[in-house]
């Protein structure tokens, strides 16, 4: 059982954006214009979504990262703060903050396309520097949305340090160095992602299975496929590989699902949890953030999940 104790920490490093939300009533073609129905900006990047989910999950959390010196940099730490968010290890760059600019359509499907802006000037120094944070947690969370020297210089960090090591490929262009896979504790891709990491067809369970297996052949400890509504295959070292179904729910905007996935099962895990329990919490977390709208909007606090039982 996980206990809801203040010890319960977890560091993320990684990104932060300001998202430029689209509603539209479907995706465009290349060359196409369409009419959209809303427009909102507000805080997401996977790093600050993570962060804000294992915060409202349960965890204490501090951000390790990078946002520029303009109006969005300070509205993103506010953001990040207001959550209660130790920032102490998120440093003001030279380049802009980051941008995402997200489409979403009426089957809340979304296509996303990210400037890295000051995300790019995480760098191993930084990871040096901040080390202390790393220190401080029992999980340490990292995606793929800084620079690769960075990500590789703090999954070296959390493993000599002796943390419970998750990573998020996202986004993933191809197979992870093959270096990097012993000091991971939990791969988490989506069905994109674990396409990309394995060049195999991910668009079922079973596809998922392949995948996971090669993954896990490549020295992956423990693999998790998140399948959206299909819900999430996972091989786990020592254990049956399982196939999770997913609450159903009336999605209305995937966009952060993921992310509340990932912050949720980091918290669960900080708290003492079970694997199997964190990841049916997590699920429940992720359900929950897809009838709402929105990145870090969407994602629940503890408070409400406990209230639905």
């Amino acid at each position: 059982m996980a206990s809801n104790s203040t010890d319960a920490r977890v560091t993320v490093v990684g990104s932060l954006n300001m998202d430029l939300v689209v509603r539209a009533p479907r995706l465009p073609q290349p060359g196409e214009t369409l009419a959209g129905h809303t427009f909102a900006q507000v805080a997401g990047g996977k790093g600050g979504n993570q962060a804000v989910a294992a915060a409202r999950l349960g965890a204490r959390v501090a951000m390790l990262g990078c946002v520029g010196a303009d109006p969005n940099g300070a509205q993103l730490r506010a953001g990040l703060e207001a959550e209660g968010i130790d920032c102490t290890a998120l440093d003001t760059g030279r380049e802009p903050s980051g941008v995402a600019l997200i489409v979403v359509d009426d089957a809340s499907q979304n296509t996303i396309v990210i400037v890295a802006g000051s995300n790019g000037e995480v760098t191993p120094d930084a990871i040096a520097r901040h080390e202390a944070a790393l220190a401080a947690a029992q999980v340490v969370i990292c995606q793929l949305e800084t620079p690769p020297a960075a990500v590789r210089a703090a999954l070296a960090a959390a493993r000599r340090l002796g943390k419970i090591v998750i990573l998020n490929p996202a986004p993933a262009t191809g197979p992870l160095p093959a270096d990097w896979l012993p000091l991971i504790d939990y791969l988490i891709p989506n069905e994109t992602e674990a396409a990309a990491l394995t060049g195999l067809t991910v668009e079922s369970p079973d596809d998922a299975a392949q995948a996971a297996a090669a993954l896990r052949a490549a020295g992956a400890r423990n693999v998790l496929i998140t399948l959206g509504a299909r819900g999430l295959y996972a091989a786990l070292d020592g254990a049956a590989p399982a196939l999770y179904d997913a609450p159903r729910v009336a999605a209305v905007d995937t966009t952060a699902a993921g992310d509340t996935f990932i912050g949720g099962f980091a918290a669960q895990l900080a708290q003492g949890a079970e694997v199997d329990a964190a990841l049916r919490f997590a699920q429940r977390a992720a359900a929950l953030s897809v009838t709402r709208a929105g990145a870090q909007p969407s994602i629940p606090r503890r408070a409400e999940l406990d209230a639905l039982g």
